[in-house]
Order: structure tokens, then C-alpha cells, then sequence
């Protein structure tokens, strides 16, 4: 019969396996900076602290409209993107050459 102790040492290791399971992919998806030239909205969204789906879709609109981003400052032409979020995401985001893509 377990005791009272093991009980609750086996139930918080329980919790704990499940919790980091649970933000497993949260973590590897973070490992890999985003690249914004190929980001959909949600993935924008999910990374990105301060965009929500709305400025996302305004990034995908103004990526539609202008071409391939050449830098992450770039993305402050985007309406409701300035200087303090692009240095709050600059280590989630980056731009990957078509070079690199293609070899």
C-alpha cells in the first residue's frame, strides 16, 4: 500500500512529465528562430509577443504586397509594428536567403 507521501511525490512527477510534454512543442518550435518570409499568420501570431492575429495578417498582407523581407527591421513598415517589438521578438524571427532555402 502506498503511503501518503509516495502518493503525492508519484502524482507531482505525473504533473510535471505531463506540463513539459505539454510544452514541448511551444519550446522546439521557439528553438528555430521564425522565418518571416515564410511564417503563416498563426505561426506570426504564436510566436511573436505582441501580434495577434490582426498584425499578423497585416504582415502577410504587406509581404504579399512588397516582396520578400530583407531584413527583420523591415517589418516596421508593417502598420503596428515598431522599434520596441521588433527588439522584444528579434531573437524568435529572422530571414532566411532564398539561397539557403533552395540548396
Amino acid at each position: 500500500m502506498m503511503t501518503l507521501n509516495r502518493m503525492f511525490r508519484v502524482c507531482v512527477s505525473r504533473s510535471l512529465l505531463v506540463f513539459s510534454l505539454a510544452l514541448m512543442p511551444i519550446s522546439l518550435f521557439a528553438a528555430t528562430p521564425l522565418d518571416i518570409n515564410t511564417a503563416t499568420a498563426s505561426q506570426f501570431a504564436a510566436v511573436m509577443s505582441g501580434v495577434g492575429l490582426k498584425k499578423a495578417e497585416a504582415i502577410i498582407a504587406y509581404r504579399d504586397a512588397n516582396g520578400r523581407f530583407d531584413s527583420i527591421e523591415q517589418l516596421s513598415s508593417v502598420k503596428g509594428i515598431g522599434a520596441g517589438l521588433l527588439a522584444r521578438n528579434k531573437d524568435l524571427i529572422q530571414v532566411v536567403n532564398e539561397e539557403e532555402t533552395t540548396n
